[in-house]
């Protein structure tokens, strides 16, 4: 198999019996358990495999046969209620670290992206990607192949840091617009942008019969602001500088900040939108075991 970048394979070892789906009831359908674990022949083509003695020969492309003197047989995926859309946002602020941290914010959630993609597609879950800032920079529809994995791997190892303003609503509309069904959304991002804005998108998504599920990611330094001497902050999407005394203004940063936390916090609680606080210096695999451990217990 390809290595890529953000594919955790220890941490999905010890994560895979964790089935995000598997109890999930929304809107009078379940999620996860409702498609069989096998291949059907009779709604979307997902791709060719190699003929082996005692398939069904109905199924050979007879095509592909004359111009490569082969046997295929063309695999089909069965029909599933269930569509599951990961958004990932690539905003300026998401490309902090702190120092001596090994990810990024955008870093942890490109990894955790990957993970969620591939168990959900592991269990015969539709799985779409949205990677954005102000705009939408990449976007896949939700397929569930195993091609369609690859393609999804194969973008989040690309995605880079978007510059300028943040605008994360407009896109996250312009998605809840596209969506064709109800399933499932995820958001990943740290959220700093006009609360108003960002809650009215999840709205949206609600509104259209979706579960939602918010990856709020931030830095171990947003969270707790552990800096004890003179220190120089840089906007990230200005490059505005400011050259502050963290000692004078530690008290009120934490509680504008359990403010911030708080508005979306209730704001997800208000519109039935489960929301999980991520910190990057916390463990990947501890941090998403607890999450579905919770979530299965839940359902």
């Amino acid at each position: 198999m390809a290595e890529f970048k953000y594919l955790d394979f220890e941490t999905l070892g010890r994560i895979k019996s964790m089935q995000m789906l598997a109890k999930g009831v929304v809107e009078g359908f379940i999620l996860g358990l409702h498609r069989s674990p096998y291949r059907g022949f009779s709604v979307e083509f997902a791709e060719y495999r190699q003929y082996v003695p005692g398939d069904d020969i109905k199924h050979l492309d007879w095509k592909v046969f004359g111009k490569s003197d082969r046997y295929y047989l063309k695999q089909f995926e069965e029909e599933t209620n269930l569509a599951c859309n990961i958004m990932v946002d690539c905003s300026p602020s998401m490309d902090y670290k702190a120092e001596g941290s090994q990810w990024t914010k955008l870093d942890y959630a490109c990894r955790m992206a990957a993970c969620l993609s591939y168990l959900m597609i592991g269990q015969r879950d539709a799985t779409g990607l949205m990677v954005f800032d102000n705009k939408i920079q990449h976007v896949l529809p939700a397929r569930g192949s195993p091609a369609h994995r690859q393609l999804i791997l194969n973008t989040l190892d690309n995605v880079k840091a978007g510059t300028g303003d943040t605008d994360l609503s407009t896109p996250m509309h312009s998605l809840a617009e596209s969506l064709k069904k109800r399933g499932m959304v995820i958001l990943i991002s740290d959220l700093l942008d006009d609360p108003v804005k960002v809650l009215g998108a999840l709205q949206h998504f609600r509104f259209a019969g979706n579960e939602v599920i918010v990856f709020h990611v931030l830095d171990n330094d947003e969270v707790n602001f552990p800096f004890d001497t003179m220190t120089e902050f840089t906007d990230s999407e200005t490059a505005q500088q400011a050259l502050v005394a963290p000692q004078s203004v530690r008290r009120e940063y934490l509680d504008e900040f359990d403010k911030f936390f708080g508005v979306f916090r209730k704001g997800c609680a208000d519109l039935k939108v489960d929301y999980k606080l991520m910190n990057t210096s916390s463990n990947l695999e501890l941090a998403l075991s607890e999450y579905l451990y919770r979530r299965e217990r839940l359902y």
